[in-house]
């Protein structure tokens, strides 16, 4: 396996230069790994498979979800495309880098793991000054546009939305330098959960299922489905800072309300 990533690795290097493969390679990376596993959520609401485990009973219009995905291949193109390639120089100059010797796989976890403690915090801090009610009326409201969410919501935001939340993504890599590969394993699994945390369904195998800390979709879409002065759940990835400031009271009580009506029912 490590002998099969060092000889892509090595064609990438030998054929592609820095530039091309921190800009354009991340950004062609993130887009493949974004509609890829955000388009079959769309499929699904339309076609009606699977519907057991979809979280709300309302469906999108297939002109809503036409809307959302004319607006991200604008916003992606005008906004995170340049902005990849502005930002390319200060992580040079902090220390990342696409070169040989690859970083070990204890380099690469311990990096990850440091990259979704400290996004999940800034995220929180973030997200949760973005209900502020000025902030929500003329910035985050666009993101609310969706009360029923599907994967590609997830990256339905106001361009200043995009800046603003974007800092919590990349503040991990930037104290770091990481290697390139690394950043990219980062980008790949921040957009699978993002998309996951915006599907729509909570399936028996989803991850919030098996990991206590992990949010996933049940616990972004009751933010999605409340009124801004009343939605907590502002995590992106984890519950644990919603849980230490009180911010996810509202759906622990619902959560509870709901499971001693299923007790009752059988």
């Amino acid at each position: 396996m490590a002998s099969f990533v060092e000889s892509g690795w090595q064609y990438l290097v030998t054929h592609f230069s820095d530039f091309q493969l921190a800009c354009i390679g991340s950004f062609v990376l993130h887009e493949s790994v974004f509609f890829l596993s955000g388009l079959p959520f769309i499929y699904l609401e339309r076609a009606g498979f699977l519907s057991k485990y979809k979280i709300q009973t309302k469906n999108n219009t297939p002109a809503a979800q036409g809307k959302c995905i004319t607006r991200l291949l604008l916003y992606h193109f005008c906004v995170n495309l340049p902005l990849m390639m502005a930002s390319y120089p200060v992580f040079r100059a902090m220390g990342m880098r696409s070169s040989f010797p690859l970083p070990s796989w204890k380099e690469v976890a311990a990096q990850l793991l440091f990259y979704f403690i400290i996004e999940d915090f800034v995220f929180y801090w973030g997200h949760r000054i973005l209900h502020s009610k000025w902030l929500y009326k003329n910035v985050h409201s666009v993101h609310h546009e969706y009360a029923t969410p599907f994967g590609l919501t997830s990256e339905y935001a106001h361009p200043a939305e995009i800046l603003f939340l974007g800092f919590a993504t990349i503040v991990g890599p930037a104290l770091t330098g990481p290697h390139l590969i690394t950043l990219w394993l980062w980008m790949v699994l921040r957009v699978l959960e993002t998309v996951e945390a915006h599907c729509g369904y909570h399936f028996p195998w989803s991850l919030s299922n098996f990991l206590p800390l992990y949010g996933g979709a049940d616990f972004h879409d009751y933010h999605h489905r409340l009124l801004y002065t009343k939605s907590g759940n502002y995590s992106s990835t984890f519950v644990y800072m919603d849980w230490i400031f009180g911010t996810d009271k509202g759906y622990r009580r619902l959560k509870t309300l709901k499971e001693n009506s299923d007790m009752k029912q059988t």
